[in-house]
C-alpha cells in the first residue's frame, strides 16, 4: 500500500475541541497530511492562536467559536464549514467536558452538561455532517472521541463514564446506519493523556502515581500521539473499517 493512501490532500473537515489538547494534536496531524481543517471550540482567542500555529504545518486552518453544549450552534458549525470548503469530507467529534464528584453527591446539573456536551451534541453534529455528505453523494469519515473510561468506569466521573460508553455505542449505531452511503464512523478511545482535561489528576501526586504504575509503557500520552490514528481513520487507508473503537492507552487495558 502506497503512502498516498494516507494522504488527505483535497479533503476538508471539522475538528471540534481543536484549539487545545487532543483535538489540537489530531488537527495538527490532519493538516500535515494535507487536509483543510476548521477547528471549533468555545474560546475564540485560543482558537485563533491554535489556527496560527497549525497553519505552519500546511493549511488552511479556519477557527470557528461555538459551544457544543448548545445544540443551536450545530447548524452554524456545518454552514460555516460548507461556506469555507464547499464540502465536508470528515468530522472529528472531539469536544468534551468532565465533572468530578463522589457518586453519592454528584449534581444533576453537572450530569446534564456532561451528557449534553459529550453525547447528545456529537450525535447531532454527526447527523448534520452526514446529511451534507449524503446530499453531495460523497463518501466520508466521522471519528468520535471516546475514552478508556468507557471500559473501566473511572472514579468520581459517573456522567463522563456514561457519556463515553454512550458515544462508543453511538459510533456503532451511526456506522450501521450510514454505511449504505459510504460514510464510515469509528472512534478513538484515549487512555491517560496530558491535557487540560486531566490537570486535576496530574496535580494529585498519589493518583498520578497509581495510574502510572498500571501503564505498561510507564508514561502518560502526549496529544500529538493521537494524530496517526486520526489520519488513518480519515484517510483512504481505512476504507473498509467502520463501527470500531481504537483504544490508545499505552497498554492499560492489556495489563
Amino acid at each position: 500500500m502506497g503512502q498516498d493512501r494516507f494522504s488527505l490532500k483535497g479533503k476538508s473537515g471539522i475538528v471540534t475541541g481543536g484549539g487545545t489538547g487532543l483535538g489540537k494534536g489530531m488537527a495538527r496531524a490532519l493538516v500535515e497530511a494535507g487536509a483543510e481543517v476548521m477547528i471549533v471550540g468555545r474560546r475564540e482567542e485560543v482558537l485563533q492562536k491554535a489556527a496560527l500555529e497549525l497553519r505552519a504545518g500546511g493549511g488552511p486552518v479556519v477557527p470557528f467559536p461555538a459551544d457544543l453544549a448548545q445544540k443551536t450552534d450545530i447548524p452554524k458549525i456545518v454552514d460555516r464549514a460548507m461556506k469555507e470548503f464547499g464540502k465536508i469530507d470528515f468530522l472529528i467529534n472531539n469536544a468534551g467536558t468532565i465533572r468530578r464528584a463522589p457518586v453519592e453527591d454528584f449534581p444533576e446539573a453537572d450530569w446534564d452538561i456532561v451528557i449534553e456536551t459529550n453525547l447528545k451534541s456529537p450525535f447531532f453534529l454527526a447527523q448534520a455532517v452526514a446529511k451534507t455528505m449524503i446530499a453531495g453523494k460523497r463518501p466520508g469519515s466521522i471519528v468520535n472521541t471516546s475514552s478508556l473510561i468507557a471500559f473501566i468506569g473511572g472514579k468520581n466521573v459517573p456522567a463522563y463514564a456514561a457519556s463515553k460508553a454512550g458515544i462508543t455505542q453511538v459510533t456503532k449505531s451511526l456506522a450501521n446506519g450510514l454505511a449504505q452511503y459510504g460514510i464510515r464512523v469509528n472512534a478513538i478511545a484515549p487512555g491517560w493523556f496530558e491535557t487540560e482535561l486531566t490537570e486535576a489528576l496530574q496535580k494529585d501526586k498519589q493518583r498520578y502515581a497509581d495510574i502510572l504504575t498500571r501503564i505498561p509503557m510507564s508514561r502518560w500520552g502526549k496529544p500529538d500521539e493521537l494524530g496517526g490514528a486520526a489520519v488513518f481513520l480519515v484517510s483512504n487507508a481505512s476504507s473498509y473499517l467502520t463501527g470500531q473503537t481504537i483504544v490508545i492507552d499505552g497498554g492499560w487495558l492489556s495489563n
